[in-house]
């Protein structure tokens, strides 16, 4: 059965490319990128999913009286492209509880640190500011907080003592091109249960 895929982005979209490319390659068997939505009209994911012929959708937050009226158009634009899995692939906005409610255990998020710590923006920074020796990235699914759901991979870098916070998210950023498909590869292929705050990796 095809998993249909919804990515919401704000920026670049390099995790975007990451997932067309194994999507391309076959890593990724039986997965349809259906659309891409953003908040920021001309944020280059969009040219990027409209390259590889997915619909690329901008939906203005200024648009809507208030969150929640943006969030139901969003919802509405997943709908209306059958999506079954969302993606926050770069997306700036923490979602509401709505959007959650409806895609409960289906909205996986890639973040830029070793949840829970470093919670937020800028997570190389924080971690190079607090001092740790290792930093890297979670794939997590979204709940109502922000950078507070399930886990469901993670990957270490080392954190180096001539680091900037550039040459270490570059270090981080390729490990996650590499979590977060194999973490949509889990999805797609049924082996992921979540039991409360624990996701566990089933074989099929």
């Amino acid at each position: 059965m095809t998993t249909i895929i919804g990515v919401l982005v704000s920026g670049r979209g390099s995790n975007l490319q990451s997932i067309i490319d194994h999507v391309e390659s076959g890593y990724l068997k039986n997965v349809k990128l259906s659309v891409v939505i953003s908040d920021v009209k001309d944020a280059y994911a969009l040219e990027r999913a409209r390259m590889h012929g997915i619909n690329a959708v901008f939906i203005d937050p200024q648009a809507y009286g208030n969150k929640m009226g943006f969030e139901r158009k969003i919802i509405g634009t997943l709908r209306l492209y059958d999506v079954d899995l969302v993606l926050l692939a770069g997306y700036m906005r923490i979602l509401g509880s709505e959007v959650i409610q409806v895609y409960r255990n289906r909205i996986m998020n890639i973040h830029p640190a070793l949840l829970p710590s470093f919670k937020g923006l800028h997570g190389p920074k924080q971690a190079l500011e607090y001092g740790v020796k290792v930093a890297g990235c979670t794939v997590h699914f979204v709940d109502e907080g922000m950078d507070s759901g399930p886990i469901i991979l993670q990957s270490c870098v080392p954190v180096k003592d001539n680091d900037t916070e550039d040459t270490l998210a570059a270090r981080i950023l390729e490990q996650e091109h590499k979590i977060f498909p194999e973490a949509i590869k889990l999805f797609t292929e049924g082996k992921l249960k979540v039991d409360g705050r624990i996701v566990l990796r089933r074989e099929k």
